[in-house]
C-alpha cells in the first residue's frame, strides 16, 4: 500500500472485518483505502449515497484500490433515525435507476421471498429452531411466504444500523457500507428502519417523508422480511458467542410476531 502512495503517506489500518480498509494521511490530505472494493461504489459516488471516489488503480497482482475522499463526522445516533433527511436519503436510493442498473449489469439477480426462507431456513441449528419463539416466527414466515410477493424490485442496503449513518461535519447524511447490496423488495430495507427505529405512532409521518403511503401489504411484507431477518441474526449472534445480543433478539423476534400486520 505504501508503494502505491509514497513514503510521505501515513497508512494504518481502519478496522473491520476484512482488514481491507486503510486510512492514509499527507500533510492536509486525508483519504480512505479499500482494497478490491465494488464497482458499485463508482455510482454510489456519483449519486452523493457515500463520500466521494477519489480514484481507483489496479496493482501489478490484480487488486484494485479505491480511494475515497475522508470526511470529518459521526454516526447517526438511534434517536436519530426518525429524522427526515433519514427517509429522502433512502427513498433518493430505492429511486436511483443508474444504481439499479450497476447492480444488474455486474450480475444481481431479484431476490426472492422463498429463496430467502430457504436460506434462512437451512442456517438455523436444532437448538434454536427449539426456542417457541423461533417456532411461531417460522409458522409465520412459511404461511404467508406466498403472500409477500411483490413486483416493486430496487436497490437495498440490506443493513440499515444507524452506525452505517454518516453525518459529515458539513452536515450531508451518507449511507456507507454496501457490501451487501441486493436487488430486492424495498420492504427489506423499510421494516428495518420503522420497527427498529420509529414508533409505530409514527409509521405514517416517515413514510410521508419517504414518500410512499404505507398499505397492509406493505406492513405485511415489512413483518415478514424483519421476522427473517431476526431469525438469521438470531442463529449468527449464538454462532460468535454473542449470547446477551441473542437473547435480546429473541425478545424482539416475540414482538414482532405478536405484532398485529
Amino acid at each position: 500500500m505504501e508503494d502505491l502512495l509514497g513514503q510521505e503517506w501515513e497508512i494504518v489500518p481502519a478496522g473491520g472485518a476484512t482488514g481491507e480498509a486503510f486510512f492514509a494521511r499527507c500533510e492536509d490530505q486525508e483519504l480512505f483505502l479499500k482494497r478490491n472494493s465494488s464497482p458499485f461504489l463508482a455510482v454510489l459516488s456519483a449519486e452523493g449515497i457515500v463520500p466521494k471516489l477519489v480514484w481507483t488503480k489496479r496493482l501489478e497482482n490484480g487488486d484494485v484500490i479505491s480511494a475515497q475522499q475522508w470526511l470529518e463526522g459521526r454516526e447517526l445516533k438511534a434517536p436519530e433515525m426518525n429524522q427526515d433527511r433519514v427517509a429522502k436519503l433512502l427513498r433518493k436510493i430505492h429511486r436511483s435507476k443508474p444504481m439499479l442498473g450497476m447492480l444488474r449489469r455486474l450480475g444481481k439477480v431479484p431476490l426472492k421471498p422463498e429463496n430467502l426462507l430457504e436460506m434462512a431456513q437451512s442456517d438455523l441449528d436444532a437448538e434454536i429452531i427449539a426456542l417457541p419463539e423461533v417456532q411461531k416466527a417460522l409458522d409465520f414466515v412459511r404461511e404467508e411466504a406466498g403472500s409477500v410477493q411483490s413486483d416493486e424490485q430496487v436497490v437495498c442496503h440490506g443493513d440499515l444500523n444507524h452506525n452505517n449513518w454518516l453525518l459529515a461535519e458539513n452536515n450531508q447524511l451518507y449511507l456507507i457500507d454496501w457490501d451487501g447490496a441486493m436487488v430486492a423488495d424495498p420492504a427489506i430495507d423499510l421494516g428495518q428502519m420503522l420497527y427498529w427505529y420509529v414508533p409505530e405512532s409514527d409509521w405514517d409521518s416517515w413514510m410521508a417523508m419517504y414518500g410512499k403511503k404505507i398499505t397492509s401489504h406493505l406492513k405485511l411484507r415489512m413483518k415478514w422480511y424483519v421476522t427473517l431477518q431476526s431469525l438469521s441474526s438470531i442463529q449468527w449472534n449464538k454462532n460468535k458467542g454473542r449470547l446477551q445480543e441473542m437473547e435480546r433478539l429473541i425478545e424482539f423476534l416475540a414482538v414482532i410476531t405478536n405484532h398485529e400486520n
